[in-house]
């Protein structure tokens, strides 16, 4: 399901509430990890991350957030790995194309311990088009730019290689270059080293995609955020007004659920202009039945998918509402800031417009939806009237992998937990809301509370999974010898008592998919399980891996030990949603651990629990160390402990991280508990 619109006309007005207008302080870091140099760098109309891979397949990239675009360079590969160093990093550069119009980017100086490189392919396109490349190696052929190559001479001083171009729809373009500096030898077809044993490269690219509008830190964070530079620089880089980007360099856009996670986590230390704008953002891509949008599809990649289907080549935006978890996140994100911290501000939030709609009526539309959705199962409850995944897609919440739900169809999160605070939500919201939408609109949501009571009590309990504990302890025990960790904590945590824990999803005839994951932290944060449930969780948790989740290095997000040996392979540590580390999971847990705790109904030992796992869970945060901004991270094994290994070091990992991921700089907004 798709939707065509003017998105950045209706973002002006979502936007215009109040957002500081001057133009903020340039901003550069760097952030090394694994085999990747990491340099951003933000001034003006300029933003833009330079990517330096070094191992047996470097490649240059530069990723812009204007359009979602990007250049990059892949070499060979060579026989042994080689690693570049940042020179000079990268400035603000600018300049024309060959009809005069802006294009905005950076040039930079870099070098390589290499004798020789081969020029492999340039692509010069949207991020979406490079990300495939780089899974791929494919691309559209309507995108391919052959190179230009000027020799050496007095006149126009070393060697470069040009790669420019238009986008496909006739705006202005793409620009990368790369040129032999000093004793660096380049022809047509590579570059070699000359006496100084290195070849050393001055890199421009730029983009004519429209800049984005940045904020400053003091219009985006309070006094009582973090202090954290990584973080800060992160949260700097990917937030503007017209929305916040997922991650760079992969998702240099909007992602719907990256940014409600990230606001309702930030939202302690947010400015509420910063809050509202990314609230606005959401909004302005509701589809016209009230769905939240996953992704978008701007820039070349509109034009490229415009033209394959028919609409010609146009850079009319469109978006992806394949996803069914953010449709609930909403509501209860929502709740989050006009009934607590944005109260004050709810009636101008509501009155104020988004393409000429008040936001209040887009609201009332996402919560007729999100009762009209969830109307059957309330009626008769059974497996078979839960949220599904949409028909032919394995996935649809943020294990966004085609593996990371087991293959299952019922997902956890969103109907244990997703629904019932959804609903709970807008039954929270109706009387302030109650002049907005339209008559139906207001009647749907007027039975938001009956719905929520019901999926309260009964949809949880349909994830419920107890084991026989012999039949655990084999399955830990077994498990522990394939991926080459200890059992010996495992097993001792499992105790005698059998093991009880929530399944990871539910398969198309409602059987449990038996892995045990990080969800459980959605529940913590937005509803307020029994006793009963929260023992549970935490001790599913709590427990060592194998057995658990919990490893010296971090929460991993899935851990299929009592899966049969098919699932066990779907999931491992080099799988996108297998047994890594997502930082952000973590800073849920730890919000929701604090939600609970603030609790006063709760039993002695239950609290007690909740007590010793926020302990543990800081310590793994502490030890994993910087890579927490990080997207995801994987682990290795020896000596009796887990170490951080980055995702995509490796040459069997799934995919790659980004350095500076959206939700990861939540942290901002978290505090551990005294020592």
């Amino acid at each position: 399901m798709i939707r065509l619109a003017a998105a950045f006309v209706l973002l002006a007005g979502a936007g215009a509430a109040g957002s500081a207008q001057r133009t903020p302080p340039p901003l550069a870091f760097r952030i090394d990890e694994g085999r990747n140099i990491n340099a951003f760098v933000r001034q003006g109309p300029v933003a833009a991350h330079l990517l330096l891979r070094s191992g047996t397949d470097p490649r240059i990239l530069i990723g812009f957030p204007a359009g979602n675009s990007g250049v990059a360079l892949w070499f060979a590969k060579t026989a042994q790995p080689v690693a570049w160093a940042l020179d000079r990093p990268p400035e603000p550069w600018r300049t024309t194309d060959r009809k005069g119009r802006r294009l905005n980017g950076i040039t930079a100086t870099v070098s390589i311990d290499a004798r020789t490189l081969t020029f492999g392919q340039g692509v010069l396109s949207s991020i979406r088009v490079l990300r495939d490349y780089e899974l791929l190696r494919t691309a559209p052929p309507e995108v391919s730019t052959m190179p230009m190559f000027g020799e050496a001479s007095p006149m126009h001083g070393d060697a470069v290689l040009t790669w420019a171009r238009d986008r496909l729809d006739g705006a202005a373009g793409y620009w990368l270059s790369v040129s032999a500096v000093g004793d660096t030898v380049m022809t047509d077809s590579s570059v070699s080293a000359g006496p100084s044993g290195r070849i050393r490269l001055t890199i421009k690219a730029a983009t004519g995609e429209v800049p984005l509008t940045p904020l400053a830190e003091d219009a985006l964070l309070t006094g009582a955020a973090g202090t954290d530079a990584r973080a800060r620089h992160a949260l700097q880089f990917l937030s503007y007004r017209e929305k916040y980007l997922a991650g760079s360099w992969r998702f240099d856009t909007y992602f719907g659920r990256d940014t409600l996670m990230s606001l309702r986590l930030l939202m302690p230390v947010l400015q509420p202009v910063a809050v509202e704008d990314g609230l606005g953002a959401v909004l302005a891509r509701l589809a016209p039945d009230g769905q939240v949008a996953h992704e978008e599809d701007i820039g070349e990649f509109a034009v490229l998918r415009n033209a394959k289907e028919g609409r010609g080549r146009v850079a009319t935006p469109i978006y992806d509402y394949a996803m069914v978890d953010d449709d609930f996140m909403f509501p209860a994100v929502v709740r989050a800031w006009l009934l607590d911290r944005g109260r004050d501000r709810a009636s101008a939030f509501l009155g104020g417009r988004i393409g000429g709609v008040r936001r209040g009526d887009l609201l009332a539309r996402n919560f007729a939806w999100v009762v009209k959705r969830t109307a059957a199962f309330a009626a008769a409850p059974g497996h078979e009237r839960l949220v599904a995944i949409k028909d032919g897609r394995l996935t649809g919440q943020w294990r966004d992998s085609e593996e990371g739900l087991g293959r299952g169809v019922y997902a956890y999160d969103v109907n244990a937990v997703w629904v019932p605070a959804a609903l709970a939500a807008i039954a929270d919201l109706a009387p302030l809301i109650d002049r907005y939408g339209t008559p139906a609109e207001r009647a749907a949501i007027s039975r938001a509370a009956a719905q929520a009571r019901i999926w309260r009590e009964r949809a949880p309990g349909l994830f419920a999974l107890t084991l026989p504990n012999t039949r655990a302890r084999a399955a830990v025990a077994d498990y522990a010898r394939a991926v080459g960790v200890s059992d010996a904590p495992a097993l001792a945590a499992l105790g005698d008592a059998p093991l009880a824990f929530n399944a990871l999803s539910l398969d198309a005839r409602g059987r449990p998919v038996p892995v045990i994951h990080s969800d459980d932290g959605f529940a913590l944060l937005f509803t307020d399980p029994d006793p009963a449930a929260l023992d549970r969780s935490v001790a599913a948790i709590a427990r060592p891996f194998p057995a658990g989740l919990m490893t010296d290095v971090g929460l991993l997000v899935a851990n299929p030990a009592y899966a049969p040996a098919e699932t066990r392979a779907r999931f491992g540590a080099n799988a996108y949603h297998g047994t890594v580390v997502w930082s952000w999971q973590q800073a849920i847990l730890a919000a929701g651990l604090d939600r609970q705790l603030a609790r006063r109904d709760l039993p002695a030992a239950t609290r007690a629990a909740l007590v010793a796992l926020r302990s543990r869970l800081w310590r793994a945060i502490d030890a994993a160390g910087e890579v927490r901004t990080s997207e995801l991270w994987s682990w290795t094994y020896a000596d009796g402990r887990y170490r951080v290994a980055p995702f995509g070091a490796s040459s069997g990992d799934a995919d790659e991280s980004n350095a500076a991921q959206l939700w990861s700089t939540v942290f901002l907004a978290l505090h551990p508990p005294a020592r």
